[in-house]
């Protein structure tokens, strides 16, 4: 039997199995029970993810072999079951209609799954300390957030999509409103999920009006359609339709000014839970589903998108400059570089959608680092004020060490991971043909700068100068073996991925070509009408060649409407 025909299930299974046997698992105090079998899970989880890297490119190559003949787009070890019937009487010729279990990766996706699954053991060894009560909900919650992130990223039917991105949203606000660390942590909860929830219910909309236009939710044959105008010829009704998918996405990321809930909840939220708050779901969404449906009106609103992107470096790099809690530190900080990601993506260039999409990968890798050293600063002193530190360096030798080097990344220092993305993300701005890129690309160019003085001014207020008042009441101690194997995996990312990005580069590039060097993705020769008896006379339908709907992906392709003639 062929691994790669279900390794995505097995993947996406083994979170939500290993939070079904931590469910049963009786509460003990004072045991680690709950996060060892936690962490044998997600170490699971991880070695099924390193399948991918390393037979993407046999199974893209098979891929590539049926998208030539048929014009879809390639996706690695796809999976296709029908699930529910959904027969539409306007669309009796759209075949794959109804809610498909579809999954695939490409290039895009495919390192997001690996790094979902580096993150999550990373994220129990974080927690192995900090969360002592009430840790069997705690951590059937991660697993839960962890089987729909990787859901996300790797389905290909908007129904099943939608049902994970959903899903994404209970575990969180759940982890920040009983794991906050302070009383207003039930505030951010609801904060949070009131400004996630209500756009993702216009998102539902706008999919079931798309459904009622073609008569399906399979993703790539949509694009086929988005990509022949075959979805509708109403520009006004699209046109609102692709800002109900961008609305939704631009406040998950957050894309300024939709950041109103970033600071609150990364504040109150849990080390474990914070690491996977901000980035990449709402990022890779826009990248999939924004630039796949919509790819006109995308690049219509590029330049307002490029426009936002650079006034959000500047805004969240100065609020992080005069910060005093690391936390709310933080927080603006990850909204400088994801603005950076975004105004990347949106110019519509092949290097600004390389570099946005390993940008992706490095700063929710440098993100998870931040956050952890700055868990184990308050496991230690119990605060997160830089007022109360200082002098920290000659006591914490490792724990100093790695903050550096965490900053280095950060700030993009050449050889480090944050290079190569920011190099080729300002590269792709100055190529971009939206207007006023040049002044826009300057405007992030400072914010380089800014980040530097951030991340060093944290670092010198924090550890060096005279002992604060925490340090000078309570010894504190260096790393431990735990967090060594915590933070050690992070910080050789960051060199290999700086030294080494085109192993990664080479099948993220296959994604941002094909999305950068064409207005549309397909050609449409693939579309066309046909009369139905069924309607009247000459009834123009759109109309799917077979070979596009489940047949292209290797399933046998339904039966056609009895009622049409071709």
């Amino acid at each position: 039997m062929n691994p790669d025909r279900f390794i995505l299930s097995q993947i996406l299974l083994t979170p939500l199995v290993g939070a079904a046997v931590l469910a049963c698992l009786p509460e003990r105090e004072g045991k680690k029970l709950h996060h060892v079998v936690a962490l044998a899970f997600t170490l699971l989880t991880f070695l099924f993810t390193l399948h991918l890297p390393y037979h993407f490119a046999s199974s893209m190559a098979a891929a590539q072999h049926a998208a030539d003949k048929f014009g879809t787009q390639p996706f690695a070890f796809e999976s296709f079951h029908p699930w529910i019937s959904l027969p539409l009487r306007e669309h009796p010729f759209v075949l794959a209609s109804g809610i498909n279990y579809h999954l695939g990766v490409d290039g895009l996706s495919m390192w997001l799954v690996v790094l979902t699954g580096l993150l999550a053991p990373l994220g129990v060894l974080a927690s192995w300390n900090a969360v002592a009560t009430r840790t069997r909900t705690f951590f059937v919650l991660f697993l839960l957030q962890q089987v729909a992130m990787i859901g996300i990223f790797i389905s290909l039917d908007l129904f099943l999509y939608y049902g994970f991105w959903e899903l994404s949203l209970v575990p969180m606000a759940l982890l920040i409103a009983i794991f906050g660390r302070t009383e207003g942590r039930r505030r951010a909860a609801i904060k949070y999920f009131l400004y996630a929830f209500i756009p993702s219910a216009i998102l539902l909309v706008a999919m079931i009006w798309l459904y009622t236009r073609t008569g399906t939710f399979d993703m790539p044959v949509l694009q086929v359609l988005a990509a022949g105008h075959g979805i509708s010829p109403n520009g006004h009704a699209l046109w609102l339709c692709s800002l109900a998918f961008l609305v939704a996405f631009a406040v998950k990321v957050p894309i300024f000014p939709l950041h109103g809930w970033l600071s609150d909840a990364i504040v109150e939220a849990p080390t474990a839970a914070v690491m996977v708050l901000a980035g990449k779901l709402g990022l890779y969404s826009i990248l999939r589903f924004s630039f796949g449906l919509f790819p006109e009106q995308s690049r219509h609103i590029a330049p307002l998108l490029i426009a936002l992107g650079a006034l959000g470096i500047v805004y969240g790099a100065l609020n992080a400059l005069i910060q005093d809690d690391l936390k709310k530190f933080a927080a603006f900080s990850t909204l400088s570089h994801v603005s950076f990601i975004a105004l990347g993506i949106f110019t519509f260039t092949v290097s600004g959608i390389d570099g946005g999409t390993y940008q992706i990968l490095n700063e929710s890798l440098i993100g998870a680092a931040l956050f952890i050293l700055l868990g184990l600063l308050y496991e230690r002193y119990g605060t997160y004020d830089m007022r109360d530190y200082g002098g920290l360096a000659a006591r914490h030798p490792w724990m100093v060490t790695s903050f550096v080097i965490m900053s280095l990344a950060a700030v993009g220092l050449p050889m480090m991971s944050g290079f190569v993305g920011e190099f080729l993300i300002l590269n792709g701005a100055m190529q971009s043909i939206a207007a006023h890129h040049i002044f826009w690309t300057v405007v992030a160019t400072s914010g380089v700068i800014f980040s530097a003085a951030y991340m060093l001014w944290m670092i010198q207020r924090v550890f060096y100068g005279a002992v604060g008042y925490r340090p000078s009441e309570i010894a504190g101690f260096d790393l431990t073996l735990r967090e060594h194997l915590e933070l050690c995996p992070l910080i050789a990312l960051f060199l290999i991925m700086g030294l080494l990005s085109p192993y990664w580069m080479k099948s993220i590039d296959t994604y941002a070509a094909a999305t950068a060097d064409k207005p549309a993705l397909f050609e449409p020769s693939h579309i066309r009408h046909v009369e139905t008896e069924t309607y009247g006379p000459t009834t123009a339908t759109p109309f799917v060649d077979p070979a596009l709907g489940a047949g292209a992906l290797g399933k046998p392709a339904p039966a056609t409407n009895p009622g049409a003639k071709y």
